[in-house]
């Protein structure tokens, strides 16, 4: 039952930072404010993160588990983690938007596209996690790099700008730095749950 019951409260903060993710991700494309609907969310996503420590503590000081149960539950925390994180990343896109206001004139191509990379990483490592599937895990660390790549190629283009408009250099900037940390906790969940299964960690 306990075991049951903290990967109900995994998959439910998966699906939660997911629909963060593309609400930031949207509002940010259409100038949409929802930065206090996304603080709350964040806020919900580690009180969730909170309930998940809480059980699993309980659950190793009770029961004392071993081998691929306790494995479990020590990723649990793991993955919990970083799908508080991703919540709180998403709130920060938001918080742009109400600093700036109106970015209707800013090119978003590049945050689009490390966005589409970024939000397909987050549904891959939440179904990873649901299905405890090894390879597709795997697959999290390759597009990842595509992510970065973007955000390092961004840096490098507006430190050669010499006109255009600041402010949208600054909010695509911290766009895509946020984006390159969500994809990053994606891939740490996809870690996760590769040691859950083969009790091996990813070397770094």
């Amino acid at each position: 039952m306990g075991l049951e019951r903290l990967t109900s409260l995994v998959l439910e903060m998966g699906s939660m930072s997911g629909e963060t993710v593309n609400k930031a991700l949207e509002a940010y494309s259409q100038g949409i404010n929802v930065r206090d609907e996304l603080y709350a969310k964040s806020e919900r996503l580690a009180e969730l993160q909170d309930d998940v420590n809480d059980l699993a503590s309980e659950m190793i000081a009770r029961y004392q588990p071993v081998a691929s149960d306790l494995r479990f539950i020590t990723s649990a925390m793991e993955i919990a983690y970083g799908f508080s994180r991703l919540g709180r990343y998403a709130y920060d896109i938001a918080d742009i938007l109400t600093f700036y206001k109106d970015l209707s004139g800013c090119d978003q191509s590049e945050v689009v596209r490390a966005g589409k990379q970024a939000t397909e990483m987050v549904r891959l490592s939440i179904k990873a996690f649901t299905e405890r599937d090894v390879m597709m895990a795997g697959k999290l660390k390759t597009m990842d790099n595509v992510v970065d790549d973007i955000y390092r190629n961004y840096l490098r283009s507006v430190t050669k700008q010499v006109d255009g408009d600041i402010k949208c250099y600054i909010s695509g900037t911290l766009v895509l730095r946020y984006l390159e940390r969500i994809a990053d906790h994606a891939e740490d969940v996809g870690e996760a749950v590769a040691y859950t299964v083969t009790g091996k960690r990813a070397k770094h």
